[in-house]
């Protein structure tokens, strides 16, 4: 009889410590969720890095200026020996503004830094608008993506509790002698209650922390999808506009000749093209911002009309229909991510329709169709692990 009071107080012992740490973990939820799933739907880390690599990879943009410099003046001197022959045979006339557009040529190379923060001036106040916009709107998403995740661990934790009742109350009900002493054993049957029901508890948090769990992991899913998809086109612009920048002096340098008078022209096009991404992706990144809050406050209202406005009043019924789904997510907020990540990839045929350019779209082709094998490459990897 000793032994049974020591183990029936072990296991109340357990079971209190195990909801005192349910209580603590619901208190830091939001802590936990931040170390799973980042700070934001986008990291703000990531996006400061992306910003700091972008500065440092423009500032060697004077590593082939002597280079481009010495190519430029070959050019001139070849492009005035073609000139001169013309008007000493007499097929053109002596022009004076022709023979200074190789100097001012010569001038966009020396001061080739100041020339380029000065093309890229306009697409910057683009940018810094749209983020603007972006960022405001993204502050009202992450407050309610927790507000939300609290909702969803209430909504688990009255399931776990209503489970186990559920599942004491059929216990209860099959036990011989419910029907034979009910006055008499009233108090031993509160007893069992008391012992069977945190053990039942235990059960079902288990269970239902494997659909949590798995939700959870949906959701991480459709975020990761989103931020590869805006990581990969800042990336993009980053390579682009740095290789257009570091070797746009011999596209200056080879205009001087006849042959390649378009070559100087393409560049700025494309290079306008090219620092428009950001801007652009920033204001899709707004957009599907307002898709997200919409999602997100449609979402929280179904869960309040399951667990309340405050996760202490559960529908018992609804909360049972849609616990059998399998996940405890409605999947709009999945959906509404995978959505984003397709908006993003349209950016650099958006910045095509400003800035006409036919490189950009078909090196930006040529991205998209790695990052497909290398997508369609992992996933037939993981399901062969599978």
């Amino acid at each position: 009889m000793r032994k049974k009071m020591i183990l029936t107080s072990l296991v109340l012992l357990i079971a209190s410590g195990v909801f005192a740490q349910t209580a603590l973990d619901t208190a830091s939820y939001k802590h936990s969720l931040e170390f799973l799933q980042g700070d934001g739907v986008y990291e703000n880390g990531m996006m400061t890095f992306l910003t700091g690599l972008k500065q440092s990879i423009w500032s060697h943009f004077s590593l082939f200026i002597n280079d481009a410099q010495a190519l430029a003046a070959i050019f001139m001197i070849i492009f005035f020996a073609i000139k001169s022959y013309e008007m000493m045979v007499g097929d053109k006339r002596m022009e004076i503004m022709p023979l200074l557009r190789p100097f001012g040529l010569a001038m966009v190379i020396i001061w080739w830094g100041a020339f380029v923060k000065m093309v890229a001036f306009p697409c910057d106040l683009i940018e810094a608008q749209t983020d603007q916009m972006y960022e405001s709107e993204q502050m009202n998403v992450d407050a309610l993506r927790f507000q939300r995740a609290n909702l969803m661990l209430a909504m688990a934790n009255s399931l776990i509790t209503f489970q186990a009742q559920t599942e004491v109350a059929a216990k209860e009900s099959d036990t011989w002698y419910g029907q034979a002493w009910d006055a008499v054993t009233s108090t031993v049957k509160q007893g069992i209650s008391d012992v069977i029901s945190p053990l039942l508890e235990l059960k079902n948090r288990l269970t239902v922390g494997m659909q949590l769990l798995f939700t959870q992991l949906l959701e991480l899913l459709g975020i990761w999808i989103l931020r590869i998809a805006v990581y990969i086109i800042f990336m993009i612009q980053i390579i682009y506009s740095s290789i257009l920048i570091i070797l746009g002096p011999f596209s200056v340098a080879a205009s001087i000749l006849p042959a390649f008078r378009d070559s100087f022209s393409t560049w700025i096009a494309r290079f306008v093209s090219v620092n428009l991404y950001s801007g652009i992706g920033y204001l899709i990144m707004y957009l599907c911002a307002l898709m997200q809050e919409y999602a997100m406050q449609s979402e929280i209202s179904k869960y309040q009309v399951l667990v309340g406005q405050n996760g202490t009043s559960a529908d018992l019924e609804k909360l049972a229909w849609f616990a059998g789904n399998g996940i405890l997510s409605f999947g709009t907020v999945i959906v509404v991510f995978i959505i984003g990540a397709i908006c993003m990839f349209t950016v650099p045929s958006i910045s095509t329709w400003i800035i006409s350019t036919s490189g950009i779209s078909s090196a930006t082709s040529s991205a998209s169709r790695g990052a497909a094998t290398v997508f369609a490459v992992t996933r037939r990897i993981s399901g062969s692990f599978v």
